[in-house]
């Protein structure tokens, strides 16, 4: 379906931009005790990098159930407005764009609808991961680790998304906002190359079946892959993004470290490859995977059953 002139504003570009926001959020609802693991590993410095399911048990045991689902509000509603401006840019630019599309286009596309994203949702990624966090510093306070809130002192709880954001703004002025902006512009080649890799695994997938329609397996095994590879390749950022989103991390003097390269050479030198700069890895690749590849399943469902609704009803 095609409006009559092609344009950034449009039914179809608003359908798409729905339908990623939705699948997103419902996926990302179905694995977030994983995102919680991956959060736990790479902001507490004294967590041993155990296995997914070892670290799992270890919040259960120590903290409760509910331990696990810390956050996730504010994570649903941050996700919700990201992947609605990513897709909506994203299939907006397409639209836009003169001729047959590929790889170089779709990357260009990716890139550009990744860095609005970013530049316009930042402020809440770093909001929620102060609301997660902030949980846990009350646990150890009351299990009498007093650390976390020497670092961070505050008078009183986030009672919101929108209450972080304006208080983070206002005590800590509005570049604390910005946290984490270098590497989160940085990892905009995450989605893109997670975008390319997808749209050119679809695209091949069609040429070899012209006219039937992609299985709901081949779009999860499609959307899995292209995850795979774009987290494994920009890891190592994601580990500096959630340290600066957090406030920097904490040096030996006390101090918080807010440069890139000196973070990446912390991890490294507290706990090298796999206990540093990775740690983290497994439960981020079972936790992105799968919410990417469940995403996608229902991202191409909920736009196929609101165009064929709207087909339908114009008929």
């Amino acid at each position: 379906m095609a409006d009559s002139k092609p344009s950034l504003f449009s039914y179809s570009t608003l359908v798409h931009a729905i339908a990623g926001a939705t699948g997103s959020s419902v996926a990302m609802s179905l694995t977030y005790p994983l995102d919680t693991v991956r959060t736990r590993l790479q902001l507490e410095e004294g967590r041993r990098a155990d296995s997914t399911l070892a670290v799992l048990a270890q919040l259960v045991s120590q903290e409760g159930v509910p331990t696990l689902y810390r956050g996730m509000g504010p994570v649903l509603e941050s996700l919700f407005c990201s992947n609605f401006v990513y897709f909506y840019t994203f299939h907006g630019l397409k639209r836009l764009v003169v001729g047959e599309h590929s790889a170089p286009k779709d990357l260009l596309m990716a890139m550009t609808a990744g860095c609005i994203n970013v530049l316009l949702t930042n402020p809440l990624w770093v909001a929620n991961t102060r609301m997660k966090m902030e949980g846990v510093a009350e646990l150890r306070s009351r299990a009498g680790d007093k650390r976390e809130s020497e670092e961070r002192p505050q008078s009183r709880r986030y009672t919101s998304l929108l209450d972080a954001v304006r208080r983070i703004g206002c005590e800590e002025g509005t570049a604390a906002l910005y946290n984490g902006l270098v590497p989160s512009l940085l990892l905009t080649s995450n989605p893109a190359v997670h975008f390319v890799a997808y749209e050119a695994s679809k695209r091949y997938l069609e040429r070899l079946h012209p006219g039937v329609p992609l299985s709901v397996t081949q779009v999860f095994l499609c959307g899995a892959a292209a995850k795979a590879l774009a987290t494994l390749v920009t890891y190592p950022l994601q580990a500096v993004q959630a340290q600066l989103r957090a406030g920097g991390m904490v040096r030996s003097d006390g101090r918080r470290e807010l440069r890139i390269l000196r973070i990446l050479a912390l991890l490294f030198r507290r706990g090298g490859l796999a206990g540093g700069v990775y740690k983290g890895l497994e439960a981020k690749m079972l936790q992105t995977v799968l919410t990417a590849a469940l995403m996608f399943v229902l991202y191409e469902k909920i736009a196929q059953f609101v165009f064929l609704l709207l087909l339908g009803r114009r008929r």
